[in-house]
């Protein structure tokens, strides 16, 4: 949590301003691919660097990007900025059996999010990154946490997450300390996402692929 009496880093903020003009009037930044340096270091959390105007245009180009991309969440490090911030927004498809059990998961900006699984439960899915763009993997993941983060205005908010929306934010939360999710999948379900729509799509929940590929659920 941070207050309303931190201290701006003015060199900071006058770099990520500079970085927010940089997406231009569509406000879209380039997204930084797997191997650069900065997806690989934990982040510094935020305590108010930044002032309050340059706090909300950053959030408001990041949300641009992620859904220009289109993408589900977008952190810090994957626009070059190693501050513990992350936006996210999916909506519920047309599909309401979906195993993945997609629920609507309404935008906002999580800053210092962190995570505490709840129970025992976990479930393996196909999972993609925009910084990984064109592969995508399974991934076990807890299916229900306990989910932290501050607002951009500092409040400190605490929600149980299920299903999709736990797995989006332990995929963007890990990002902030400095981890893929292709560090902890299956590797041998790694596919083309043309192959995944071509062998794999049919069922969101990968049984065939991992018989055919040879990788455990």
């Amino acid at each position: 949590m941070f207050g309303k009496n931190t201290k701006v880093d003015l060199a900071l903020n006058r770099d990520v301003e500079k970085l927010i003009k940089s997406g231009g009037k569509e406000g879209i930044l380039p997204i930084v691919e797997a191997g650069e340096p900065v997806l690989r270091v934990q982040c510094a959390a935020y305590t108010g660097q930044l002032s309050k105007r340059t706090l909300a245009k950053l959030i408001d180009v990041m949300r641009t990007t992620m859904l220009e991309a289109p993408g589900v969440g977008l952190a810090g490090p994957q626009i070059g900025l190693g501050l513990a911030l992350a936006v996210v927004e999916d909506h519920v498809r047309d599909d309401e059996d979906d195993p993945r059990e997609i629920a609507e998961f309404p935008f906002h900006a999580i800053i210092n999010p962190k995570y505490t699984p709840v129970g025992e439960k976990t479930a393996s899915f196909y999972e993609g990154c925009l910084s990984f763009e064109g592969y995508q993997a399974v991934r076990r993941r807890w299916l229900d946490i306990e989910a932290e983060w501050d607002d951009e205005d500092g409040a400190h908010h605490k929600e149980r997450l299920h299903g999709w929306p736990a797995r989006i934010f332990q995929h963007e939360t890990d990002h902030l300390s400095g981890e893929l999710y292709i560090d902890r999948a299956e590797i041998r379900s790694l596919t083309t996402t043309e192959n995944l729509e071509d062998f794999w799509c049919e069922d969101p929940v990968p049984t065939a692929a991992a018989e055919e590929l040879g990788f455990e659920l």
